[in-house]
């Protein structure tokens, strides 16, 4: 058996403010319930324009510009500060609205998706200018319909709008008369979950060496679920993805868990990579429109902006031991159980304190702790707290418990071990991955050893269970040929005799 390691993690932001109005639930709910309130009458106000997204510093610690702990010193609320940011990150970008527009029409496999000609010969132009798309990709824009046809459609065949700087420049087709699964609203909560995973795996290809035909595997863990009335949920977002990615060599399923999703994911990932089965797994998970603006209500009630109008999107490359990148050690596992209980003590121990007890490992030997990674600036108006640190000071206060922390040690356990959240509250994306991408430079650079993730689900919100959930995995620094000989059966003196004996030989045949 091989170790699974984490080669590398893509992560993007979508600005997309007109789909807060249109699309997001608070304010669809609203607009069905009490259309004539002040809240939709002013909402547009409340947008912010993609210059403010892009200086915004949590949306440039997300893809990498920026630590999180830059956070630390910096001024709450941090949407009054403004930051230099850049389009690009380390990890990924943020994507303005009519880019992403265009995302949306290249994921149509259907013909569904109708754009405007003016809109389309617009954002054509623009694409063209990056080195993110090639020509074939631009082609299936192609040459878009009348502002007559698009209003037809959704006058008359119940399209669902798509609407850029509050104008109507294309509508998604429903894909049934009578399936509500397939409705045009459905079919564009879809798409943008396609289409914004897909933006993630481009960035994440870009990082590694491992070639498209490479991957064999593609786990998608969003929140949504694709399928029609004969099965609701039959999936499948990870194959539609490798196939716009030209992964030709690749298959996939779709894995769901509410925001613990993505970690139950990278588990699964790793146990495929560990075994043998595949050597190659990309996991990704993309936006949900129906989180846009969810706290909105709050935001402009306190004369804020509205922050959560931007989608998610990260994917995390899990790979067979190359002797350098961090593992996931999967003797480390945390899992909440169903008979582990749902007091905040007993899902703090079932994640953090029993993994690491199996190791022989204290709290403090987990160097960073990434948990519910959600930005304070956006869920403390909406009177949510601090999420990131009201975790950090429940794993301390077990370390204290436990005898591993003084108290008075406490804060500074939280500064050290934790970081400010600075995840959009797209659900499954802050959950315990966005750190990821950072956990993997710092362990490749030996400032870090050992980090945690966490995921955690709010499994009742389906009225099934009214069971908590979540997992966790610990990923570590590569031993690198120590790893080597213990799964080839020799010690590691012989393999670096073998080695040595190897070059030898080579040097010999370059020199006759």
């Amino acid at each position: 058996m091989t170790n699974p390691v984490i080669k590398n993690a893509g992560y993007i932001l979508v600005h997309t403010p007109d789909m807060i109005l249109h699309n997001g639930t608070t304010a669809t709910v609203e607009k069905a319930s009490n259309p004539n309130s002040e809240y939709i009458s002013h909402l547009s106000e409340s947008f912010r324009r993609y210059e403010e997204v892009v200086n915004y510093a949590p949306n440039q610690v997300f893809i990498g510009n920026q630590k999180p702990e830059t956070l630390i010193d910096l001024e709450m609320p941090w949407h009054t500060q403004k930051v230099s940011g850049e389009r690009y990150g380390r990890f990924g970008e943020i994507m303005p609205q009519e880019e992403f527009i265009a995302m949306i029409k290249m994921a149509d496999a259907f013909d569904l998706v109708r754009l405007t000609d003016d809109f389309t010969a617009m954002v054509k132009e623009k694409l063209s200018e990056s080195s993110y798309f090639t020509e074939s990709e631009i082609e299936l824009l192609k040459e878009g319909d009348s502002k007559d046809v698009i209003i037809d459609i959704l006058n008359d065949h119940h399209g669902e709008g798509i609407f850029h700087k509050g104008t109507l420049v294309g509508c998604v087709k429903r894909a049934h008369d009578l399936d509500t699964n397939l409705n045009a609203h459905v079919m564009l909560e879809n798409l943008v979950v396609k289409a914004s995973g897909v933006l993630a795996v481009k960035h994440l290809m870009r990082q590694t060496e491992v070639a498209p035909e490479a991957i064999e595997y593609v786990i998608e863990c969003s929140e949504e679920a694709c399928g029609d009335m004969n099965q609701r949920g039959g999936g499948n977002f990870a194959k539609s993805i490798a196939e716009a990615m030209n992964f030709v060599n690749a298959t996939g399923s779709d894995t769901r868990g509410f925001c613990a999703g993505p970690t139950h994911a990278l588990i699964n990932a790793a146990a495929l990579v560990k075994s043998g089965v595949y050597k190659n797994v990309v996991v990704v998970g993309g936006g949900a429109t129906a989180k846009l603006g969810m706290n909105g209500k709050d935001h402009v009630k306190k004369g804020m902006p509205i922050l959560e109008d931007c989608l998610g999107g990260f994917a995390v490359l899990v790979s067979e031991d190359d002797g350098i990148s961090p593992v996931i050690n999967t003797n480390l596992i945390g899992r909440h159980t169903v008979g582990t209980g749902s007091s905040p003590q007993a899902v703090i121990t079932s994640l953090i304190t029993q993994p690491l007890d199996k190791g022989g490992l204290k709290i403090t030997d987990v160097d960073k702790y990434s948990v519910e990674m959600q930005n304070p600036d956006i869920t403390k108006p909406a009177g949510a707290g601090d999420v990131p640190e009201s975790n950090y000071k429940m794993i301390a206060a077990l370390g204290v418990k436990r005898g591993e922390l003084e108290k008075s040690q406490l804060m500074d356990f939280v500064k050290t071990h934790g970081m400010p959240g600075f995840a959009p509250t797209q659900g499954h994306i802050p959950s315990g991955v966005p750190y990821i991408g950072f956990a993997v430079d710092a362990i490749k650079a030996g400032t870090l050893n050992r980090v945690m993730i966490v995921g955690k689900g709010s499994l009742f919100l389906a009225r099934m269970t009214n069971q908590f959930d979540g997992v966790s995995f610990v990923i570590e620094a590569n031993s690198g040929i120590s790893a080597c000989a213990e799964d080839s059966g020799y010690d590691e003196k012989e393999v670096k005799k073998l080695i040595a004996e190897a070059m030898r030989k080579l040097a010999e045949s370059l020199t006759e």
